[in-house]
């Protein structure tokens, strides 16, 4: 790609996103969600959390694009791990350290 190819792209996803984010800013109170429509938008957050982590943890981590579910996937094991610690101890921050402490560890392996 050229330089001026890659300057199109980016400003036409600039615009893009632009139009799509301002939409309800510049709509203002004039559009009203249904009650539904604004219960379900409560997970939209983490439903889009969950389309990006869950396939990089089952993603084969030395590339390639096959799933693994092995005991040999280091993102994987931690994310089990830190999953149950968050459950035994409920506290977000010593999840996610104890969580890349376990896949720091389990790489270097």
């Amino acid at each position: 790609m050229s330089d001026l190819e890659i300057w199109i792209v980016i400003f036409s996803l600039w615009l893009a996103t632009f139009i799509a984010r301002s939409g309800f800013w510049l709509a203002g109170n004039r559009i009203n969600l249904p009650q539904r429509v604004q219960e379900a938008l409560r997970y939209a957050p983490a439903c889009a959390l969950a389309a990006i982590i869950v396939p990089d943890f089952l993603l084969n981590p030395h590339g390639g694009s096959e799933w693994d579910f092995s005991w040999h996937n280091p993102k994987l094991m931690a994310g089990i791990a830190a999953t149950v610690f968050f459950q035994l101890s409920k506290n977000m921050l010593h999840t996610i350290i104890f969580g890349m402490l376990v896949f720091t560890g389990l790489r270097l392996l």
